[in-house]
């Protein structure tokens, strides 16, 4: 009986459908980039979803701080985290291909290896001070709603809040510090970087990109036409609007709302545009 569940688990495995991950800095397109990969009828892609956090619970629970973890082999582990993907994305996602968006993909990397070998992480990065002033332009025009950006305080200033955000467990500094690890690991074959100027400013050689990548055929996106929908997880955020994505795809041009010098404590900080430090030859597009 064991030996026919262990070959039924192991069939299971083998019928996986393909699983890729968008991940990377927030505000840097990853909402606009799943809404274009659901244009493809092949296509599963979403807004994060609660996989990664579940892997982080699962992974603590088969850990040593657990008094029964003599009883988990490594096997068993990556079966339970396998099975946790197979099992979410079931029936009701009858996609041929999944991708999973979460911030936290690029830190686990070595993790996605051993579930998935052929595993793709595409990673959306832009300018940070840019990211900075989408993120308290959202706040600014939610003024009358706290959010999760602050932790729903009310007080404080725009250094306060970029202070939050900027520090390395805040929304940009964690997934900051998550896409260095990412770039710079063992498991950087498995990641490309798609820049937010090249998705609004050519999306059609992104989206070209994008394929080449994970090594599917090229499909005929429709970049004037582009829907997603959000709005209940905005407004229970309270930042109703902020995975609103534009019907057609642009470049915006706008004017920052932040102070001079929050802008230039962050305009270095694109590291992925220096060729010399690309030295896991990463794709950047």
């Amino acid at each position: 009986m064991n030996r026919m569940f262990s070959r039924h688990a192991a069939t299971q495995r083998e019928k996986m459908r393909p699983v890729h991950f968008i991940s990377g800095l927030p505000r840097s397109g990853s909402t606009l980039l799943a809404a274009l990969l659901r244009q493809n009828p092949r296509f599963h892609a979403h807004m994060s979803s609660p996989i990664a956090g579940m892997v982080d619970v699962m992974m603590g629970e088969m850990s040593d701080r657990n008094e029964f973890a003599a009883f988990i082999t490594d096997a068993q582990r990556q079966r339970v985290l396998h099975g946790l993907f197979a099992s979410y994305y079931g029936a009701e996602f009858p996609a041929d291909v999944i991708f999973d968006t979460s911030r936290r993909w690029c830190s686990k990397l070595p993790v996605l290896g051993a579930l998935f070998p052929d595993f793709k992480v595409i990673a959306c990065v832009r300018n940070v001070s840019w990211i900075i002033d989408s993120l308290e332009r959202a706040i600014q025009r939610n003024a009358l709603r706290p959010s999760f950006m602050n932790n729903f305080q009310t007080g404080g200033t725009i250094y306060n809040r970029v202070e939050g955000i900027a520090f390395g467990e805040g929304l940009v500094g964690y997934s900051y510090n998550a896409l260095k690890e990412a770039f710079y690991g063992d498991h950087a074959h498995h990641l490309m970087l798609l820049q937010y100027e090249t998705l609004v400013g050519n999306p059609a050689m992104a989206m070209a990109a994008v394929y080449d990548f994970i090594d599917e055929v090229p499909f005929q996106h429709d970049f004037d036409n582009v829907h997603f929908d959000a709005d209940e997880f905005d407004e229970r955020t309270g930042m109703p609007g902020l995975h609103a994505v534009g019907k057609k795809v642009v470049a915006p041009e706008r004017k920052t709302v932040l102070p001079p010098d929050i802008f230039r404590r962050f305009e270095n900080d694109a590291f992925w545009r220096n060729a010399s430090s690309n030295i896991r030859a990463v794709r950047v597009v």
